[in-house]
């Protein structure tokens, strides 16, 4: 028996003792009916908590057996230390001694998790301020808190509580941790492969024995939840290989004496390796066998692969689901020739009943209202389930970017085989964003940009950004307001109010200036799940300030247009994305085209922007990622395309490793003036970051890119063409996606402005 166990006997001893002592006392007395009943001691307790757990009531005929069962009540409320029950006369006193209340909970020596985490710890515990004290829920609380920190690996974790009486019976609890260090895998081995090295298999494994980012990444904090989902990967690779009878036969996991280190020894059996012989299905196909069959991909000759066969039952069980058949079963059944490692596939197919969806539950949404979510849905409630729209359904609302997690389940409906519920259950995050930017360069210097976005105001589903950029020579404040459901077909609204102050050609001493004010109004319209129509109209006024340094063509134009243009420019826009993810992307693609046309007012135009990423996923771990972007304008009535409407290209955004804004055309005077048609091409390769694991949260890119700017008029040719090459780090930051990038020009032209290290946070490319 432990020291603990030792003492909670001997609480338990004297507890009995004293309820025996206490129902002795009770037991002296000859019956007799009770005149009145007193309750003395009480100091916190509400006396009608006691009269109401009392069996004795005044009128009843006291005895021992109900003295007896009076002192087991009372105790049992867990509120006193002692109970006596004393006659004067007719009169029944109960006389009770409180259990003290906790004062206070505190915390000494806890690093690994904040007061706030451990109050909660203990609080479902039983454990907190203004409850009795109970050393047994004491021990207790120490027991959850060490298992909180063996969940982070400190397995040589100590907890010690210190009690101090403090005024009107009342304790003060503090819980002394002595964490210890983190126990760290020191090595895992496999035992019984052959097919596959040991190092390709540890490869699958999120845990590993560290590197120079364990800090960072703690692949070697050993976790009981990682492992398992480690040996899935391990058993899920051999299935997927063909090797039907893989099994791990056990897992080992050792811990040093000092409690620092853990070893794991994981031991495995291959078996044979099967080749599928043949595939069949039967079952009711609903009269469209052409149909499923088209969904099977598991092909005879090649080796099984239970991922294929996972793959071929789901598409299956969907299937059937898109014709509201919601408890669809589909079962593969190998028939196993082991003679000669030969395996044939029945697929055995029970559509079961039609259902439609009774009521679409959402739960977790503490701050999103209901609406914005139920907008997303095309499952309605009283139509037939389709599992089609459920999962259209559950991308879309997926993809509001609200939520850290999300998960859809079918509910039967009590007494109606044929109804179902959707139950929506979601984890808000926070929908606020920071988006921070520099660069530094031998002109503007230090370039800072920030932006405020909040993507969910108030629950609303509205969207308030705020972008403002500090540059020496470009100064933003830019505020959008949209509204993504302006009406109930889902017809967004963005209103723009802009203010813009810039030298496009960032030279020092020069004290000109573009002015641009403006506001804008624009549409969003749905056309199908990925594309969106955008209709809009802006009113802005450019202005022009002469300066120092002024470019030819700036003066050029305002001496024979006026220093300052108002235009009303309509926008046209299309846009389509298909993106696993808008923060970090690995597969999938992403289009936009903007389109603007200026026919009233002074400035008269037409201008086209073209937009094309592509991601490409190579494995797990490697992406490829293309960005192309192609610009044209056009001035119309016989007027030049207006200068301050030009495209710009270098730094960030375009082609890295030369200073923004700095490629093109020129005027007389050697300022960049900017272009009418716009080139740019980048390729990124994504690795894991060395040290780092699987961990997609940070991850080492090299780029290529490439881009050209010309004016109006002028020839395109190779010689306008700029290269750059370079390394770069991303981060899924709190803040957002930041990216440090190295750049090296591959080009260089005379006049060429460098510029060879950027960051930015809160985009890519």
């Amino acid at each position: 028996m432990n020291f603990s166990a030792h003492r909670l006997h001997l609480r338990t001893v004297a507890a009995l003792v004293s309820m025996a002592f206490a129902a002795q006392m009770a037991w002296a007395v000859s019956p007799f009916t009770v005149r009145d009943i007193r309750v003395e001691g009480l100091q916190r307790v509400e006396p009608g908590t006691v009269f109401a757990s009392l069996p004795v009531r005044i009128g009843d005929t006291y005895n021992d057996d109900k003295g007896a069962a009076l002192i087991r009540a009372l105790y049992a409320l867990g509120l006193f230390s002692d109970v006596r029950v004393e006659t004067q006369g007719d009169v029944l006193v109960v006389v009770v001694q409180e259990r003290p209340t906790i004062a206070t909970v505190e915390f000494a020596g806890n690093k690994e998790f904040n007061n706030e985490v451990l109050q909660g710890v203990l609080r479902d515990a039983g454990v907190t301020a203004g409850r009795p004290y109970d050393r047994a829920l004491a021990d207790r609380a120490e027991q959850e808190i060490k298992r909180q920190y063996i969940n982070r690996s400190l397995y040589g974790a100590e907890v010690q509580t210190t009690v101090t009486p403090v005024e009107r019976n009342q304790v003060r609890l503090t819980f002394n941790v002595i964490e210890g260090r983190s126990a760290r895998i020191k090595d895992i081995t496999i035992i019984g492969n052959h097919a596959f090295s040991e190092g390709t298999l540890k490869d699958l494994f999120d845990l590993d024995s560290g590197g120079w980012l364990d800090w960072y990444t703690k692949s070697n904090q050993y976790s009981r939840g990682k492992l398992n989902a480690d040996l899935e990967s391990l058993r899920s690779y051999y299935l997927a290989r063909g090797y039907l009878d893989f099994k791990i036969d056990s897992t080992q996991v050792a811990i040093s004496p000092d409690k620092e280190s853990i070893g794991i020894t994981i031991n495995i059996t291959e078996g044979d390796r099967f080749v599928v012989s043949g595939v069949s299905i039967d079952g009711n196909l609903l009269g469209r066998d052409d149909e499923f069959k088209s969904l099977i991909t598991i092909k005879p000759g090649e080796a099984y692969n239970a991922t294929q066969v996972a793959e071929t039952t789901k598409a299956i069980t969907d299937h059937l689901g898109n014709y509201g058949y919601a408890f669809a079963q589909v079962e593969a059944v190998p028939e196993v020739d082991r003679a000669n490692n030969r395996v044939a596939i029945d697929l055995r197919v029970e559509p079961g009943r039609r259902a439609y969806v009774r009521r679409i539950n959402i739960i977790g949404n503490a701050r999103t209202r209901d609406e914005v979510i139920r907008r997303e849905f095309r499952q309605y409630e009283s139509s037939w389930y389709d599992a089609e729209k459920i999962k259209l359904s559950r991308d879309r609302v997926d993809r509001l970017g609200y939520f850290t997690e999300l998960s859809v389940s079918t509910a039967d409906v009590p007494g109606a085989p044929d109804q179902v519920d959707l139950n929506v259950e979601v984890k808000e995050k926070p929908t606020g964003n920071i988006s921070i930017g520099a660069g530094y360069s031998s002109a503007e210097k230090l370039a800072l940009t920030f932006g405020l976005t909040q993507d969910n105001v108030f629950g609303s589903g509205n969207r308030l950004d705020l972008q403002v950029n500090t540059g020496k020579y470009n100064r933003t404040l830019v505020v959008s307001a949209t509204d993504p459901y302006f009406t109930v077909n889902g017809v967004s609204r963005t209103v723009d109010v802009y203010y813009k102050s810039q030298k496009p050609y960032q030279d020092q001493g020069g004290n000109y200036t573009l002015v641009t004010m403006g506001v804008g109004l624009k549409f969003g319209l749905p056309v199908t799940e990925l594309d969106t129509v955008y209709l809009g109209m802006n009113a802005e006024r450019t202005r022009i300030k002469p300066g120092t340094n002024i470019p030819a063509a700036y003066l050029a134009y305002a001496e024979r247009f006026g220093y300052s243009s108002a235009a009303f420019p309509f926008t046209l826009g299309w846009s389509r994305d298909s993106r696993d993810s808008a923060l970090a992307p690995t597969s999938g693609r992403y289009q936009r085209l903007i389109g603007e046309l200026g026919l009233l007012g002074d400035a008269r135009y037409a201008k086209a922007d073209y937009q094309y990423q592509q991601y490409v996923p190579l494995s797990k771990s490697y992406t490829l990622a293309f960005n192309g972007e192609a610009g044209w304008g056009k001035g119309l009535g016989g007027r030049p395309f207006p200068v301050f409407k030009n495209f710009y290209s270098g730094g960030l955004g375009s082609v890295r490793g030369y200073d923004q804004n700095t490629l093109g055309p020129r005027d007389v005077t050697g300022a960049f003036t900017g272009g009418t048609r716009k080139f740019t091409l980048n390729t990124e390769f994504i690795t894991p970051f060395p040290g780092a694991g699987n961990d997609r949260t940070l991850r080492l890119f090299g780029f290529v890119d490439a881009g050209a700017l010309y004016g109006d008029g002028q020839k395109i040719s190779a010689d306008g063409l700029r290269y750059s090459t370079g390394i770069g780090l991303s981060w899924i930051s709190p803040l957002g996606p930041l990216r440090f990038a190295l750049a090296f020009p591959l080009r260089k032209r005379p006049g060429d402005r460098i510029q060879r290290f950027q960051f930015q946070i809160g985009t890519s490319f």
